[in-house]
């Protein structure tokens, strides 16, 4: 088990969200040197070297919808390559001071299944973690990055109670899932908080949950999200500690395979809106930086009922872009439309680097939504280094 932390200039950044063979040999590379506590080095890939569409052999497929079972999907689906559990949320201190915060929970399976029980050491599972705060106020992003085998008990997942953890890095949750309590952090931040389920049912993303990248027979993955949890806690800064409360967003999604050839990577946008609804769109772009026919998303209602979003209802226009250290360019601000909802909205990062750069770069960060509505939310920008470095 190790954790491995990378710094920037005045930021504090982690790493990425990928499928497919790719990222499992480097989540291989990667435990192993952390194994033999030596140095990660190299190139860090972008997403749209990292995401593969053919899937490793022996490992399930997302092919069509399936009928979903709870508890037990809240829990680990090791015959599958890929999958996490992924919160982000904004938060604001009793002072009115603002945050941002991500934390994710990573499983990458080496061979579908679990290992022969033979040895408490033998596992063909690994855990990543990403625990991510962003100071509105200080204008800072500080982010850690964790790895660990599924073995003797350093990282896991079960459903009844549920829990999923990576060494001290936990959500836990009783039998029905809420309350879920995160708890995360290392010396230089730290995470404790209490989410709630908030009334309103999971949404099954895509089609009944199965969410297709492209055409491609099993380039999908099952796909559902809890869009608004009231959220309760303690945030920790350096030495500074503040009480916290806000909302945040759980999705999880598993598959083995998804983005094809010609996909370079995606804008995601999670946004949850004053009046009670939430709006889920993600962009996927092809290698020439154009939308994709399978691009998707959802709306949901005040009152928990959802509307699929399909590419041809949503307008999004880049406003401002960021140019990281590397080269690359980030659209930091957008136009969001969808007409047929009367939805005419301004979406625009709270700080320009909140950049992921550990193992696998990309940006994801804490949003303020304006226009036709107000609201908050989470933005995810991936596969521009690849446009970048052409």
């Amino acid at each position: 088990m190790c954790i491995l932390t990378s710094r920037g200039s005045g930021t504090t950044t982690a790493g990425g969200l990928t499928v497919g063979r790719l990222w499992l040999l480097l989540l291989t590379l990667l435990v192993v040197a952390c194994e033999d506590d030596g140095p990660v080095s190299g190139t860090k890939p972008g997403v749209d070297r990292a995401m593969g569409s053919v899937p490793d052999a022996g490992f399930a497929r997302a092919l069509q919808p399936r009928a979903f079972r709870f508890p037990e999907d809240h829990g680990a689906h090791p015959e599958f390559a890929t999958e996490w559990w992924y919160l982000t949320g904004n938060l604001h201190a009793e002072s009115g001071r603002r945050f941002g915060y991500q934390f994710t929970l990573f499983r990458v399976g080496l061979r579908p299944g679990e290992a022969a029980p033979d040895s408490a050491w033998r596992t063909q599972q690994i855990y990543m973690g990403h625990i991510a705060i962003s100071d509105v106020a200080a204008g800072r992003h500080h982010s850690a990055e964790r790895f660990a085998r599924a073995a003797a008990g350093l990282a896991g997942a079960s459903t009844s109670p549920f829990a999923v953890w990576l060494g001290p890095w936990s959500l836990r949750g009783g039998t029905d899932l809420f309350p879920l309590r995160l708890s995360a952090g290392n010396d230089d931040i730290g995470l404790s908080l209490q989410l709630q389920a908030g009334g309103k049912p999971l949404v099954l993303q895509g089609e009944d949950g199965l969410s297709r990248k492209n055409a491609s027979p099993g380039n999908a993955s099952y796909y559902y999200s809890f869009t608004r949890l009231p959220t309760r806690g303690e945030l920790r800064i350096g030495d500074a500690s503040y009480r916290v409360a806000g909302d945040s967003w759980l999705d999880r999604e598993w598959s083995s395979s998804a983005l094809d050839e010609d996909q370079a990577g995606w804008d995601w946008f999670a946004l949850q809106l004053e009046d009670g609804r939430e709006l889920m769109f993600y962009q996927l772009r092809d290698k020439q930086g154009r939308a994709h026919p399978f691009s998707r998303g959802s709306l949901v209602q005040a009152d928990g009922s959802s509307q699929a979003l399909l590419p041809d209802a949503v307008k999004l226009t880049p406003l401002r872009h960021w140019r990281a250290e590397d080269g690359a360019r980030y659209p930091l601000a957008w136009r969001l439309q969808v007409a047929e909802h009367e939805l005419d909205l301004e979406v625009q990062a709270l700080l320009d680097d909140q950049l992921m750069d550990h193992s696998v770069r990309y940006w994801e960060g804490a949003v303020q939504v304006s226009g036709s509505h107000r609201g908050r939310g989470y933005l995810e920008l991936s596969g521009y280094e690849a446009i970048g470095e052409r």
